[in-house]
């Protein structure tokens, strides 16, 4: 098992009043398997992967274990989490434009990642940013190395960012809602890309969604977060043909459909 999540819990203190974010959450990933984790805007499921990368807010407290590899994440130091952040774990953000810096250029931001995890510099770093741009479908790669964010498109930053996440070819890839911010053409082909490059690289893969459509064609098993908790769990064709909670049923019964009124 790559990932072991047990009973997680993230609690934000604002003065005397306590957030239960994420409550008792329980979930494991194996390698080269993709999991949904579905809900509405507040159910925790951005929160619970960020608990598990020491990601959360000052005022958050976590609880509980995350277990990658056999490594325990919860307590680490920044230093360590660095570490692991990057190389072993990438994530990959629903706005490309705030993810990256406005300020550097794209092939600087890219051969930071190497420098910092792989000890790579100069001109084989250069190298290896221009075959993974190459790699996620970026045409005339070299010329996108000098180019800045706002020089680029929505999905083409988008594409950018999944390049960098797969510099250091890492064991699991977080994606947190990664087409939300761009159009639904775009949606498909960012969609597709993900799919090819898990299959490549062997990756395991967690998707953070709202929309159901995106688990139905990317999900080998669905986690249906409510409220800060676990709801179901099930593999993707159960969970479609036979929800066995009322919550799951609702979020199906939500989804568009031309068949319906």
């Amino acid at each position: 098992m790559l990932l072991e999540i047990n009973n997680l819990s993230v609690t934000f203190h604002r003065g005397r009043e306590q957030i239960e974010a994420v409550r008792d959450v329980s979930l494991a990933l194996d390698r080269g398997e993709t999991l949904g984790i579905v809900g509405e805007s507040g159910s925790g499921k951005s929160q619970t992967v960020l608990a598990m990368l020491g990601l959360t807010d000052v005022n958050g407290k976590v609880t509980g274990s995350a277990m990658l590899d056999g490594e325990e994440l919860i307590g680490l130091s920044t230093r360590e989490l660095s570490r692991i952040r990057g190389s072993r774990v990438a994530m990959i953000f629903q706005d490309p434009m705030t993810s990256l810096n406005p300020h550097l250029r794209i092939g600087t931001q890219m051969t930071e990642v190497l420098a910092l995890h792989k000890g790579m510099t100069g001109q084989a770093a250069r190298t290896r940013c221009i075959e993974m741009l190459e790699q996620v479908r970026i045409s005339d790669a070299a010329r996108r190395l000098r180019q800045y964010p706002h020089e680029l498109s929505g999905g083409m930053r988008q594409r950018v960012m999944i390049a960098m996440s797969l510099l250091c070819e890492p064991a699991l890839l977080v994606a947190d809602e990664p087409t939300t911010a761009l159009d639904v053409t775009v949606q498909a082909e960012i969609l597709d890309l993900l799919r090819s490059l898990r299959e490549r690289y062997q990756m395991a893969m967690i998707l953070i969604t709202h929309d159901l459509g995106v688990v139905a064609g990317n999900c080998d098993r669905v986690v249906v977060m409510q409220d800060g908790r676990v709801v179901e769990s099930a593999d993707a064709e159960s969970l479609f043909y036979r929800p066995q909670q009322a919550y799951t049923r609702e979020l199906l019964a939500a989804v568009p459909r031309l068949d319906h009124p």
